[in-house]
């Protein structure tokens, strides 16, 4: 389960990258908007998905409401995946 939590974490993360600074600059410097409904389509599912895997896993790994709490916001940074996962997934 963790390392589906962690598969997920990186997809969701690179899915928000590509999302930020490809398919919205796509969109709105060159008049592009089909990459932003399929990369944003991925990256909602991922989304909860990672959403639900970090449920989940704060449950089985009984992690703190602070550490639930960073997992969420995390999903909503550039990078915060990564960076969670660093911090505070067991290697």
């Amino acid at each position: 389960m963790l390392s589906l939590f962690r598969w997920i974490g990186r997809c969701e993360g690179i899915s928000f990258l590509l999302l930020l600074f490809i398919a919205m600059p796509l969109k709105y410097i060159w008049g592009m908007p089909e990459y932003v409904r399929v990369v944003g389509m991925a990256h909602g599912g991922l989304f909860l998905a990672y959403i639900a895997l970090a449920n989940y896993a704060a449950l089985e790994l009984r992690w703190s409401r602070h550490v639930w709490l960073l997992s969420m916001v995390a999903a909503v940074l550039p990078f915060g995946t990564f960076i969670f996962e660093k911090k505070h997934l067991p290697a």
